[in-house]
């Protein structure tokens, strides 16, 4: 127990953090799959989990100067996936762009998914995993108050998915004259991330 909270574990919150923080890294490994030397990756893996996820985890959720700001981030959106998509873009600035994805005077040339059955469900298994993501972000299940903050989360959560996928959907079909899926599985992730900066209102 912790501060006198008989329903809250220090350990299984340390564990959370431990699955936060390689989601964060996770992030950037997609941004870089398949171009980026092991040894340096790993080498920036230690990094990421050892220095700069745990500072500027703790400027928010640590008491440190953005919670004493008023600053909230009930789940991450900012402290895992911004600061992965940030460390993911420096990767990528260093890197430069894929091989194809422009041409010799900047046209842009998609590089569409090569197996849409495996990402839908791929986006599934996230949509679900995020209920654990966001509820588990209550940080204790062990009262009627903290049992009732988890039906509130998981609502928000599957409201926000389901919402950025119609959206996309919608906006997709102006653009492009028709049902896109991966824009449809974008929005849904799009709504998941955006809902995990406070789902519990």
């Amino acid at each position: 127990a912790s501060g006198g909270d008989i329903y809250y574990s220090a350990r299984s919150d340390f564990f959370f953090q431990v699955v936060f923080v390689a989601t964060a890294m996770s992030i950037v490994s997609g941004a870089v799959a398949e171009r980026m030397k092991l040894w340096a990756f790993l080498a920036f893996a230690v990094v990421m989990t050892g220095v700069i996820y745990p500072v500027q985890g703790y400027w928010t959720w640590g008491g440190g100067f953005l919670s004493a700001a008023g600053f909230s981030d009930f789940a991450g959106s900012g402290i895992v996936h911004m600061a992965g998509a940030a460390a993911a873009l420096a990767g990528v600035l260093l890197l430069g762009a894929r091989k194809g994805k422009y041409g010799p005077n900047g046209e842009i040339h998609a590089i569409p998914g090569a197996n849409l059955p495996l990402a839908t469900l791929g986006t599934f298994i996230l949509w679900m995993g995020w209920f654990g993501f966001n509820g588990g972000s209550v940080l204790k299940l062990g009262d009627a108050a903290s049992a009732h903050s988890v039906a509130m989360v998981f609502l928000n959560t599957n409201t926000a998915a389901a919402g950025g996928a119609v959206a996309a959907l919608i906006v997709g079909r102006f653009l492009f004259g028709k049902a896109d899926l991966t824009m449809l599985l974008n929005g849904a992730l799009a709504g998941l991330v955006t809902i995990t900066a406070e789902p519990s209102t």
